[in-house]
């Protein structure tokens, strides 16, 4: 863990004992892999996909805190190429033994890390590919550009018993070796490539279209080719600097892994499959420490194209199942990513061979001033309240080939929480030939398109409103129903529908009811009487555009519905199952509602998607302002009042004006 200059990091965990929640340490990932590797399990083809902390089960306090020590164990994913077989294993570590070790078959794994930067190599070395490239006026293979996209699925010859681990790279061309390769997509070109035995298995060539002539640069350090204007010539010189200071340092105190700011507290975590991960967020309020949520996280992230041309109509990528966001998560820049007081967390995750790799600044944290909480004036008297809304950062930004995806949660000083994704990088690209016009997308520069396409992002939210016992009811604001109470055609009323069962806990948003949803705790009663609890608010929703009887619907069917609504398993991780790397079958949330488990006043889990829908625009191109998603945490009837009136007011010398 590191931290801007001005702030010194604890690193009290190493010396004291690490808390049951904390991510593991290099060493312990080592650790893990060499217990494997020195073990009778092992073969000279195993490799390690995944190591993380094998989560400790959930505690009834939910918190370890002051309970007897807690076995530090690792969960490792392995691959065995030659055996195609998937290996689970739970490695205690402190007593060096695996715990158990269980085969996966049937399954395919995620990435290994060598499978992003070694089939760029081995696919320019294949003479099929070189002499498509040729017919495409291309003979300087070195500026090449091949995304190692995930296979997705192409039908029955990608199952299983017919196929090894394979991937379909996509070729794009750079005009100079500091050029924007996706400015030049390489249309038609399909690669089928073997990633068990790193060579390429078919060349599918659907027809040379030319390369697009203009370039995509965007940073004035970039060369330009000869024929083409930059973007720009010269940076903005009327931007006047802005400097967030803290004289007196943070709010916020960070011991390890555990974080608390003014009355929140919470765990950070990180894994190389989810990234950044929250734990035991709570809420002091009048003295008593008060859970909100046990477990926080992105649980799957995919995004569908619509596009039905050859290079494109297949790209469905999970982002998250088969690539990883831990291994994607960047190393955040202070003054660029992240502005002021800011505390760094390292991200370590692992590569195929077991070593530990350290991501520095994977997870920054800072606060920031969030404009007016509350304000009233009384025109009677004069005077004058209002208060400054603070919210406490923890954000991860996470690079997946040509896409960026920032990943934000704000705690904010009246006790609502928000997660927003930031979407940015640059567009996956097609060409047209000239005086084409794409149908399934919009033209970005000359003889270029952007694919018609959405992003879904799903999070797993393990509730605990005061307590494990929690319901969950559907709000809906509906006109008065009783024609004699409403005889001016005016009032109207909330329905509250209790989602009683999983069978139910599949929820759809809608508009002409103002639809939310409020998680209580049927046990532990307002002042009103009434159940406290939280309310999730939907922000942004987007139309599914994935169709039955393609080939991505069953694959990723928790976009087919805004909320579920389980109950706690601590098995049920990720909304579109554990591995789904080049498979067809449904699997996480249908099977995971299938036993249609009881939903009231249980430990419930809520997974809410939310989705980015693209239609590109000029404006996109060549890198695309941020798009903003998310949604909203807010307590209803959780306290007796507005919890930020013990917000102090701000100093006038915090003001400034000419």
């Amino acid at each position: 863990m590191t931290m801007d200059s001005t702030l010194v990091p604890t690193e009290s965990t190493e010396a004291a004992g690490r808390y049951p929640l904390d991510p593991l340490t290099g060493a312990e990932i080592e650790t893990a892999a060499a217990i494997v590797t020195e073990s009778n399990y092992a073969t000279p083809t195993l490799k390690f996909v995944m190591i993380q902390l094998a989560e400790p089960a959930k505690s009834a306090a939910l918190s370890f805190a002051g309970e007897a020590a807690v076995p530090r164990q690792a969960f490792v994913t392995m691959y065995d190429g030659a055996a195609k077989l998937i290996y689970e294993a739970v490695v205690d570590l402190d007593a060096r033994v695996i715990d158990s070790w269980t085969p996966i078959p049937g399954r395919f794994p995620s990435y290994l890390v060598e499978h992003m930067t070694g089939v760029e190599e081995k696919v320019r070395e294949d003479p099929r590919w070189q002499e498509a490239m040729r017919k495409r006026g291309v003979t300087d293979f070195s500026l090449a550009m091949i995304d190692p996209w995930p296979a997705g699925y192409y039908g029955a010859q990608d199952q299983y018993e017919n196929s090894p681990l394979i991937c379909r790279p996509l070729t794009f061309m750079r005009a100079a070796p500091s050029e924007n390769g996706y400015a030049r997509p390489v249309e038609g070109l399909i690669v089928t490539f073997d990633l068990d035995h790193m060579e390429v298995i078919d060349i599918e060539d659907h027809g040379a279209v030319p390369l697009p002539s203009k370039g995509g640069n965007y940073s004035g350090q970039f060369m330009f080719t000869p024929d083409n204007r930059p973007a720009f010539t010269q940076f903005r010189d009327d931007v006047k600097p802005i400097d967030i200071t803290q004289p007196h340092g943070p709010s916020f105190t960070v011991d390890g892994w555990n974080v608390t700011w003014q009355k929140w507290s919470l765990r950070v975590g990180f894994n190389p499959r989810e990234g950044l991960v929250l734990h035991e967020v709570t809420y002091t309020d009048r003295g008593e420490v008060r859970p909100i949520m046990y477990r926080a996280a992105l649980s799957e992230m995919v995004v569908p194209y619509g596009d039905s041309s050859p290079t494109h109509w297949n790209k469905n990528v999970f982002d998250m199942g088969e690539v990883g966001m831990g291994f994607s998560a960047n190393p955040l820049t202070l003054g660029c990513d992240c502005l002021g007081e800011i505390y760094y967390f390292d991200g370590t995750v692992n590569d195929s061979s077991g070593n530990a790799v350290t991501i520095p600044n994977a997870i920054c944290m800072h606060e920031e001033d969030y404009g007016i909480s509350w304000k009233h004036t009384d025109f009677r008297t004069g005077e004058v309240e209002v208060r400054r809304s603070r919210r406490l950062v923890i954000s991860m930004i996470c690079t997946v080939g040509n896409y960026e995806y920032g990943f934000f949660w704000y705690f904010y000083n009246d006790a609502s929480i928000e997660m927003e994704v930031k979407l940015t990088g640059v567009l996956t690209t097609g060409a047209v030939p000239d005086g084409e016009t794409p149908r399934w997308g919009k033209m970005v520069a000359p003889g270029m398109y952007g694919p018609n396409h959405q992003h879904f992002f799903n999070f797993r939210m393990d509730m605990s409103i005061d307590g494990p016992g929690n319901s969950v009811y559907e709000v809906d604001s509906i006109p008065e129903p009783d024609p004699e109470r409403n005889p001016h055609h005016n009032a109207w009323i909330t329905r509250d529908t209790l989602v009683a069962s999983e069978s139910e806990g599949a929820r759809d948003w809608e508009y002409s009811t103002g639809r939310y949803w409020k998680v209580v705790n049927p046990s532990k009663l307002n002042e009103f009487g009434a159940p406290v609890g939280y309310k999730l608010m939907p922000k942004d929703i987007v139309p599914v555009m994935v169709q039955e009887g393609s080939v991505i619907y069953d694959r990723a069917r928790f976009v087919q519905h805004n909320l579920w609504v389980t109950r706690y398993d601590p098995k049920e991780l990720f909304a579109a199952g554990d591995y789904m790397y080049q498979c067809a079958e449904a699997q996480g949330l249908p099977q995971y509602v299938s036993d249609d488990a009881p939903l009231t006043d249980t430990d419930i889990v809520l997974w809410y998607t939310v989705g980015a829908h693209h239609v590109v625009c000029p404006e996109d191109w060549p890198v695309m302002p941020c798009h903003y998603t998310g949604f909203k945490l807010k307590p209803v009837g959780f306290f007796d009042g507005n919890p930020a009136l013990d917000v102090p007011p701000s100093p006038p010398a915090a003001c400034h004006h000419h």
